[in-house]
């Protein structure tokens, strides 16, 4: 593996993976190639050494693993990462059909920075729930893979002080807007448009009534490399999706006699607390399946860890005041290894000093971020897993800048980096005494 062939995977995962139904699909169609066998949580579980296998939870989550000779003994090497990113999700009753223009009413999901969804090409994907003419409920993912809506800025002659002060009101001011209407027409049928996308991108199928839908808006720009020298990855979703791509690429290209695991969670950026998230018990329900309860759960945790895997604040060159001043990490500059004293990062110096042991064996440079001491800090799936699981953590990520925008900023040489580093930890049969 080297970054000539991992870059446009990358870009091609990155455009793919519009929403954390169809980022958990692409990883599974790659673990799928690899020989990974899908399990499903309601059925039996007969696995033995040496086992690679995946399971699936709410079609936004997914847990990969492979056993080893004999993962209680090993524990495991897990990498997490999350799926999701700040977005426009559509309203259940979405249809607004004012002044003759039809909208789309949008909820903001996560800390979203709203100013960069304004005169974007917008286009809109995600998963419906449908019957068919017998009634069986099913689901479909759709995407309608071409710029479909746009939030038009208002024009500075109408707010003079927009460049000065201006607010956005996410109730008014982003709906998205998709077509004029015809004189005397209410609205479009939404529903209707839903299982039209659903035929045309699924052949035959049957569609008869449209029940519910969790979609969402997303730029329709694809990922590039852009700068002077191309030396930037600019993108959607770099938070998260860029740790998930290398925690898969990790997990496949690290040594297969030694115990590993990757969780990709949803809802990370809406506090994880959910089914399917970092503070819900999906992780915990695989390590139970796989050892048992009680002491052979324990004994496994104690003998495993975890890299929680979150692009880290990369130091902006316009705004140097919001950085540490000996923290700010660089673009191309390596891993942040992200330290908190306050645990919003779950880093502590054993596993800080084993990760930069690895680096450094594969010439890998390592940065570090820590928040500015009157700044507050943001959090990853670090801190709430070990504390779920008990078991030791560490926080890295790649620097990058636009954090939460629509559109992501970050350096081509750093995902690659990562992604071996992941692979040397995965790889590693024994894990040093830490205690």
């Amino acid at each position: 593996m080297d970054n000539a062939h991992f870059l446009p995977r990358l870009l091609d995962f990155l455009d793919r993976s519009m929403t954390p139904f169809h980022a958990v699909a692409n990883l599974a169609h790659r673990l799928d190639a690899a020989g990974y066998r899908r399990l499903f949580e309601h059925e039996d579980w007969d696995l033995g050494p040496k086992q690679c296998a995946y399971v699936v939870r709410n079609g936004g989550s997914l847990v990969a693993f492979r056993t080893g000779e004999d993962c209680g003994k090993q524990g495991f090497r897990m990498v997490g990462a999350h799926t999701d990113s700040p977005c426009l999700r559509v309203k259940p009753q979405a249809e607004l059909g004012e002044y003759g223009y039809s909208r789309l009413g949008v909820e903001v999901y996560g800390g979203a920075l709203l100013n960069p969804w304004f005169d974007r090409d917008l286009s809109l994907a995600g998963r419906v729930h449908y019957a068919s003419h017998s009634g069986e409920l099913r689901f479909a993912l759709i995407a309608f893979e071409r710029p479909i809506a746009v939030v038009p800025s208002l024009a500075i002659h109408l707010d003079r002080e927009a460049n000065q002060s201006r607010s956005i009101n996410a109730q008014r001011d982003i709906p998205p807007l998709l077509a004029t209407l015809d004189s005397g027409a209410e609205n479009i049928d939404f529903r209707a448009l839903l299982a039209e996308r659903i035929r045309e991108q699924h052949a035959d199928t049957d569609v008869a009534e449209v029940f519910d839908y969790e979609l969402c808006f997303h730029d329709t720009q694809p990922a590039a490399l852009t700068g002077l020298k191309r030396q930037f990855i600019s993108s959607a979703r770099l938070d998260n999706l860029l740790s998930c791509f290398s925690g898969v690429e990790a997990l496949l290209d690290s040594d297969s006699e030694v115990p590993a695991l990757l969780v990709c969670n949803d809802h990370e950026e809406v506090g994880s607390a959910s089914s399917s998230g970092a503070a819900g018990p999906l992780l915990l329900s695989v390590l139970e399946r796989l050892v048992g309860p009680g002491d052979a759960l324990r004994k496994l945790l104690a003998r495993s860890m975890l890299i929680s895997a979150d692009n880290a604040h990369a130091l902006h060159p316009n705004y140097a005041d919001r950085h540490d001043s000996n923290h700010g990490p660089k673009l191309n500059g390596g891993p942040v290894i992200k330290v908190n004293a306050n645990q919003r990062y779950a880093s502590n110096s054993a596993t800080q000093a084993l990760f930069r042991q690895l680096c450094g064996r594969l010439d890998i440079p390592v940065q570090s971020f820590v928040v500015r001491t009157d700044m507050a800090c943001g959090s990853t799936i670090g801190p709430i897993t070990a504390s779920e699981l008990g078991v030791r953590t560490l926080d890295v990520g790649i620097p990058q800048l636009a954090m939460h925008s629509i559109r992501e900023l970050c350096g081509r040489e750093d995902p690659f980096a990562l992604t071996r580093a992941l692979s040397a930890f995965q790889s590693l049969s024994e894990l040093p005494a830490m205690d």
